[in-house]
């Protein structure tokens, strides 16, 4: 489990492809995040819950992609350079400063306009029909691995303010309209809508 909120950016080394093109091994450069990690521990890339499969003395770590991740979320299109959000799993105990965070990415949402605010700027995102009813005003969103508070909701998707911390130190700063993020939608509200679906039968 995450909570949202990033602990540092890393670096794309190389996404490399399987055979068929179907898989691939994403190998990210980090320093802070892979301290005190291990070979099988889970780190959420870009809000994308990975496990470790090897682990370099340079901080350097690689993990496999699976073809599922890869068709619903933005990690097969990185590339070597690219920064991403990275966030170690919480420890039992540890701190819940944003919202439960499984790292199991629901799709991708479109930036379609960018704000800039005095201190704060406000963006407003698309989401696939079919997410749009776990969204709610006030309501925990993630957005490429970030914690985030919804400010409003619209036809096609939602709002959301970003603060200078979360501009200068995620992947979400330099976002522009067209580009698209991984989503998690809260887990509460799905979990919800399913026991009502149950209920109803």
């Amino acid at each position: 489990m995450f909570t949202g909120i990033v602990e540092e950016l890393g670096r794309v080394r190389a996404l490399d492809h399987g055979t068929d093109g179907r898989d691939a091994v994403l190998t990210i450069d980090a320093t802070h995040t892979t301290q005190d990690v291990r070979h099988g521990a889970s780190i959420a890339v870009d809000g994308v819950c990975l496990t470790v499969t090897t682990l370099d003395d340079d901080g350097s770590f690689t993990a496999d992609v699976m073809p599922q991740t890869l068709r619903l979320t933005t990690l097969g299109t990185l590339r070597a350079g690219d920064p991403v959000n990275l966030e170690r799993a919480v420890p039992a105990g540890g701190r819940l400063d944003g919202h439960i965070v499984q790292g199991h990415v629901d799709g991708t949402a479109t930036l379609t306009s960018r704000r800039p605010g005095p201190r704060w700027d406000e963006l407003t995102f698309d989401l696939p029909t079919h997410l749009h009813r776990y969204v709610a005003p006030q309501g925990s969103i993630a957005l490429a691995g970030v914690s985030l508070t919804v400010t409003h909701v619209t036809d096609t998707g939602f709002g959301v303010a970003l603060i200078p911390t979360t501009l200068a130190a995620t992947t979400l700063g330099t976002l522009r309209p067209g580009d698209h993020v991984n989503v998690e939608v809260d887990v509460l509200a799905k979990y919800v809508e399913r026991m009502l679906t149950l209920g109803e039968r």
